[in-house]
């Protein structure tokens, strides 16, 4: 069956569409790799046996474009989408297809049930933040709530290899950098700030301590939506050289004293910095699902779920799930239908499943 169904990767030469583009093409799905740059579609789809689309998501045509094609489902790469409206989306339904992107914008995200009504009448699925957040860290959750009889705090987090990601992904992280956002502390709702609050999580070896700090993302206000008994959630995230980290942390000083309006005007310069000091990392990351609460015999628990990757397999992991969608909905098994942010949709298993092969591992630990 998934060779009859056909997915477009929009951005799909991009670090993110890349991954998707390969894994989706080596199952035999039908696979158009688009964006504006015809050269770079076309030279990824010669590597992987799939069609070059030129495609530009701001075009006023973009749904007679798409149903021309007869795909069944569209994935958005093509970020930032912080700024983004929902004309993409709005598009795909209009052509009839499904609809998956691994936005990581907390309005973009959180906001997507406006089409709800609009997808259930196309009879197709709108799944928005399909990545490691929320996706995988809300099926870690899922599965790990059975062991607490209450559920009082999550504090989740990602710790990148040196490995640096695209200018847009870059983009949206500058975005928020010394910005106030709102989190879920002690039962309600508090200001923070973008890459503030330094921690340091010590991950199990080889990974080994790493810094992290404050991000906005999704998981903030969904997870005390999604989980009501808690009263902290926290998200944080970091990089393994500490050049980077805390450079990034006095740049985030500078934007919330006002001496800088936003740090996005910097992304192509430090873009270029981070490349430059790449060779001085140790291609290790990790991520953490940190729960606390009472067990089911009603003592204190604290639980910690951790992936960690080598080799620089890292950047694979926020792909997966929009794999792993692809593939349910080809095979049939995903009756989910309307519009809704990435969780619930997918198991833990499932999502890792997509990433056998590679260095990457999980462990659970009470702490």
């Amino acid at each position: 069956m998934e060779k009859d169904f056909g997915v477009v990767v929009l951005g799909g030469y991009g670090n993110f569409g890349q991954v998707i583009v390969r894994k989706l093409a080596a199952s035999n799905m039908r696979v158009w790799v688009a964006g504006r740059d015809l050269a770079k579609a076309e030279a990824l789809a010669r590597q992987t046996g799939s069609q070059a689309l030129q495609l530009d998501m701001n075009t006023d045509d973009l749904a007679e474009r798409l149903r021309e094609l007869g795909a069944q489902l569209l994935i958005s790469t093509a970020g930032p989408f912080q700024r983004q409206d929902y004309r993409v989306p709005q598009a795909a339904v209009a052509a009839g297809m499904h609809y998956i992107d691994l936005a990581d914008a907390r309005s973009f995200v959180c906001g997507i049930g406006a089409l709800d009504a609009r997808a259930r009448a196309a009879d197709v699925l709108v799944c928005s933040g399909a990545s490691s957040v929320p996706a995988l860290a809300a099926a870690v959750i899922d599965e790990l709530l059975p062991r607490f009889s209450r559920l009082d705090s999550i504090w989740h987090g990602i710790s990148s290899s040196e490995k640096t990601p695209g200018a847009s992904t870059l983009a949206a992280v500058l975005d928020y950098c010394g910005k106030p956002f709102q989190q879920w502390r002690d039962g309600r709702w508090q200001n923070v700030y973008g890459w503030q609050d330094l921690h340091r999580h010590e991950f199990p070896k080889p990974l080994g301590p790493r810094w992290v700090a404050n991000c906005d993302i999704p998981d903030l206000q969904l997870f005390p939506a999604r989980y009501p008994s808690v009263r902290d959630v926290r998200f944080s995230a970091g990089v393994g050289l500490r050049l980077t980290q805390f450079g990034t942390w006095a740049l985030s000083w500078l934007v919330r004293s006002g001496l800088l309006r936003s740090a996005v005007a910097l992304t192509d310069f430090l873009h270029r910095r981070a490349v430059s000091v790449e060779r001085f990392g140790d291609g290790r990351s990790g991520m953490f699902v940190r729960l606390q609460g009472l067990d089911q015999a009603g003592r204190a628990q604290t639980l910690c779920w951790e992936l960690l990757a080598e080799h620089n397999d890292g950047p694979n992991i926020p792909c997966m799930a929009a794999v792993a969608l692809a593939r349910k909905l080809a095979a049939g098994v995903l009756s989910e239908r309307g519009a809704m942010p990435c969780v619930g949709l997918l198991s833990q298993a499932e999502y890792l499943a997509e990433l056998q092969g590679l260095a990457i591992r999980t462990m659970l630990r009470p702490l």
